[in-house]
């Protein structure tokens, strides 16, 4: 970490919560998934929280919304995309089976309104609990199709606020990966965003400044790096950081999702050790996930 970084620690906003992923500031309020419970869940900035949906998928879920305010829902051991609708009802909105039997794990939508869900991919080896990941896309029309692959371990994405750049949290490369995203969606020319050295990016988010914020596991920490892999500033936490997002009344808290963790096969248990925490952020967040449902391209 360079001299010119801060440190710093953030606040509890609640607490007892399983394994807190997939982080969204939606109509005031961060919504999250609550792994190992099955629950999506609201909280707003006083900590108090509403469970807002319970799904059979234990883990791992994740969450992002369509242009059009409906919920969409990545239910990834069952290799499917759900969306809900008014009347509260999940329909089947993508079916990933036919792509890979393996989980699928994050997603993104974009200003256009294409979803990007990654995971998937080959078979993991022997002993590993994951194989090289994917990104497929899902068109407004419903096309579903693979647009990259050999993702190393894929986690948290994130889209630039002129839909150009797809950013992707490839965590046992410990690295960003970018993507330029094509008119139709596509992506191509792959290129390393920043090389993170000893850290594990696991979820993402990106600022009004270009810069990503990313959350580490193992080194217990949240930090903001430049393109290129500058790191400066970082937030220090008592367990694992799982994911971050920025949001608030302008865009300026960051949250972050924490847990003690204890090993894959320990991830549904009794335990309670989950956290939203919150600090304040030197620039608001910008592009998708979006902080605001404002307009979108």
């Amino acid at each position: 970490m360079p001299s010119s970084s801060s440190v710093r620690k953030a606040n509890i906003i609640t607490g007892g919560l399983a394994f807190g992923e997939s982080p969204r500031w939606h109509d005031g309020r961060l919504w999250l998934c609550n792994w190992g419970t099955g629950e999506i869940v609201a909280v707003d900035e006083d900590g108090k929280r509403e469970i807002m949906l319970t799904m059979p998928a234990v883990l791992p879920f994740s969450i992002d919304w369509l242009p059009d305010g409906r919920l969409l829902v990545v239910s990834g051991r069952e290799g499917l995309l759900l969306r809900r609708e008014a009347d509260g009802t999940l329909a089947t909105h993508a079916d990933l089976r036919q792509l890979s039997k393996n989980p699928w794990n994050e997603i993104v939508v974009d200003g256009r309104g294409n979803v990007y869900v990654n995971g998937g991919g080959p078979a993991p080896a022997p002993g590993e609990h994951f194989g090289p990941g994917t990104i497929v896309l899902i068109t407004p029309d419903g096309t579903v199709r693979q647009v990259a692959e050999d993702i190393a371990f894929a986690n948290g994405m994130a889209v630039t606020p002129d839909n150009r750049t797809l950013i992707v949290a490839e965590s046992h490369a410990r690295r960003l990966t970018a993507f330029a995203i094509g008119e139709d969606g596509s992506l191509s020319r792959r290129r390393v965003w920043a090389d993170l050295g000893d850290d594990f990016p696991d979820g993402i988010c990106t600022d009004a400044e270009g810069c990503v914020w990313y959350a580490d596991v193992p080194n217990r920490h949240c930090v903001r790096v430049r393109e290129g892999g500058e790191k400066i500033d970082r937030v220090e936490v008592d367990r694992g950081c799982f994911a971050c997002m920025l949001g608030g009344s302008d865009g300026r808290t960051l949250f972050i999702l924490a847990a003690e963790w204890r090993g894959f096969e320990n991830m549904v248990s009794d335990a309670r050790t989950g956290q939203v925490l919150s600090i304040a952020a030197s620039s608001p967040g910008a592009g998708w996930p979006s902080y605001t449902s404002g307009t979108r391209w």
